[in-house]
């Protein structure tokens, strides 16, 4: 299933296989091709996203260069933050990430095929009785069918609320550790820019302005000296700078 080309009629179980695909190639590799994954995503290398599809293939690759896309688009540099987070919290992360492209690919499909309140409730329907991706990957779908299995045998007790309450809590630990993480990072980030001298005027960084950085020569530049505001540099998948711009026109 596209998302280009002609509209043709779709049902709700035609949109929902094809989530289902993406959403178990999008698992199998935080899971059981997890390695690989890990590999592909090079913080060295430029901004990557995971890719599920139909099939239940998974890919690393970059985004699409037209704008708007064809379908809805995962998280962008996904690989950036490999390094800077522990692999579970990184994993669970990227989890959270799919799960939010799942849904949106799911509902383009839905208002592109023109399904009603009712087949978009019976869409959603489907799409929770499965676990999400963030639950299979941080194992919660696990422990939630073995507190089910407990409950049915009349076995629950405190000791279970409390390993539960346990579970949570560890759970908000990590994800609190995760964001203070990735909040050194960027202020690191802001650090090093402090030095940093615009590739247009000579200006330091200042950091009530917006920088924009060429992907390219790995310049900065104030993005009123390149004229680039914030809201097109979100546009754009690979910036490069006027004299790289030039270079490649040349060649």
């Amino acid at each position: 299933m596209d998302g280009g080309g002609a509209v043709h009629n779709r049902s709700v179980e035609d949109v929902f296989s094809d989530f289902r695909g993406r959403r178990n190639g999008v698992i199998k590799a935080l899971t059981v091709d997890v390695e690989e994954f890990y590999q592909q995503c090079d913080p060295e290398k430029e901004n990557l996203c995971l890719y599920g599809f139909p099939n239940e293939v998974w890919e690393v690759n970059l985004p699409a260069e037209e704008v708007p896309p064809e379908l809805p688009e995962p998280a962008l540099g996904i690989n950036f933050a490999r390094d800077g987070m522990q692999e579970r919290d990184w994993l669970a992360l990227v989890a959270v990430h799919s799960d939010s492209w799942l849904l949106s690919v799911a509902y383009y499909f839905g208002a592109r095929f023109g399904f009603d309140k009712s087949d978009r409730r019976r869409l959603f329907n489907m799409i929770n009785d499965l676990p999400t991706v963030f639950e299979v990957v941080t194992g919660i779908a696990k422990k939630q069918v073995k507190e089910k299995s407990s409950s049915a045998n009349g076995s629950k007790s405190k000791s279970s609320f409390k390993s539960r309450e346990a579970d949570a809590q560890g759970m908000y630990a990590r994800q609190s550790q995760a964001r203070e993480e990735v909040e050194t990072l960027y202020e690191e980030d802001e650090d090093e820019h402090g030095d940093t001298l615009c590739g247009a005027c000579g200006e330091n960084y200042a950091s009530d302005e917006f920088w924009i950085c060429c992907d390219i020569c790995e310049k900065w530049f104030h993005g009123k000296c390149v004229r680039i505001t914030p809201a097109k540099a979100e546009h754009i998948k690979q910036y490069k700078c006027p004299s790289c711009s030039n270079k490649r026109s040349r060649i």
